[in-house]
Order: C-alpha cells, then structure tokens, then sequence
C-alpha cells in the first residue's frame, strides 16, 4: 500500500519511511505543504500520514485538498499540537485518526492496519477467501490448518485485492499499489499478469480460485458474495 508522510521534522521522517517499509508499506515524503500538494496531485495514495506545523502552510490546509483528490484515501494527522481545536477541525474534514507527538511507530502501524479493517468492512485480520483464509497481519495464506507459501509480491498482491474486493483494478493500479511508480518506459503489465498466474497455481492445488476473476481489458477482481 502506498503511504505519503508529510513531515518537516527529517529525522523522524526518515524514521517512519525506514519502519513502514519494513512493514511492506511504499512510501513517499513530503517535507513542506508545497510539496505535499503537488505529490498528491499527481500520485495516488492508501494513506497520509500529516503533520499540522508545516513550514510554509497549516496542514490542515493541505487535508482540505487533499480530500479533493483522494476522497477514498485514510488520513491520520500527526502533530505536536495537544489543543481539541485542532482535533476536532481535523476529525472535522475528514481525518481518520489523530496522534499526538511523540508517538509509538508501532502503535502507528497498528492504527493503520485497524483503519484499513474499518474501511474495507473487514473486523478481524483472519479473513476467508472461498475456500481458504487470509491472515493480513501474520501475511500468512492458509488451506484448512496448512499455510501455503506465497512471495511477498503475491501476498501484497492478493491482500491489496482482498481489500478492495468486487472492485474491478486496472494492471497498472495493481502496479502503484504494489510496486510504486512506473514511468511509461518501464510499466509493463505483463508482471501482474505472472503473479496472477502464480497465486492461482499455487492456490488450486488445493481449492478452487473461481472468486479471482480476469476482467477483459480491463485487470483483475476478487469478487466475493458479502
């Protein structure tokens, strides 16, 4: 999942990019509202992680336009303000969480899991995948009690759709989401394709993958009955 972190304080930046990616997060950063801006118009993004005391603009600014672009992205504000003004004015436009400096990165990514649950209406980490069970936090695939053993592409890609299950993703969203931008030159949807490929023949030895559709010109969708 894509993650842009706007934060003027480089060090701790730095520090969030460094953990999340070890969480399987892709991240971006921002270290001035200017810069945040731009970035969000022309990417597009799962999660932003806001700081409020930007050097060159208020955050709650760069929220405001951000929802502009990407109304369906989670937004947690991360600041050293303590004031509920400032809360409520960021709960108020549209924020989904709120930390207050200095903060746990583990309780970070726990908020950010439980965020990403809450709005695919998914309420526990284990969740069933036709004939077999997804641990999103464990990253683990299982058949009954045996795990299958998928790369950590495939999983990202398997879970990415799980979140956005019954909705039709293009290759090359698939391709943001998963590996990060691709200029022209380098997109080649020809790689999703293949770790399709290898998730249903890794899965249907066991069961079958019906529920992971091809949609024709279009991508993919794992489409499930709610």
């Amino acid at each position: 999942m894509k993650v842009l972190i706007v934060e003027d304080e480089r060090a701790l930046a730095i520090e969030m990019v460094d953990f999340l990616k070890k969480a399987f997060f892709l991240c971006d950063v921002a270290y001035t509202a200017k810069q945040a801006n731009l970035m969000i118009e022309d990417n597009v993004y799962d999660f932003i992680l806001l700081d409020l005391g930007l050097p060159d603009n208020d955050g709650l600014n760069v929220l405001k336009e951000a929802k502009k672009y990407h109304p369906d992205a989670a937004y947690i504000i991360l600041t050293a303000r303590g004031n509920l003004e400032d809360r409520i004015k960021g709960l108020d436009l549209g924020a989904d969480d709120y930390m207050a400096k200095p903060f746990s990165l583990l309780e970070l990514q726990s908020r950010m899991q439980a965020i990403t649950r809450r709005k695919s209406g998914l309420n526990d980490t284990l969740v069933p995948l036709g004939d077999f069970s997804i641990d999103l936090r464990k990253r683990l695939v299982f058949y009954g009690k045996s795990d299958i053993e998928l790369s950590k592409k495939e999983f990202d890609l398997l879970s990415y759709m799980l979140l956005h299950r019954n909705r039709p993703l293009t290759r090359m969203q698939l391709s943001e989401h998963i590996w990060g931008n691709f200029s022209d030159d380098d997109y080649d949807s020809n790689y999703i394709d293949v770790h399709i490929k290898n998730i249903r023949k890794k899965l249907s030895i066991h069961a079958p993958v019906d529920w992971l559709e091809t949609i024709r010109g279009i991508g993919y969708k794992i489409k499930l009955h709610n």
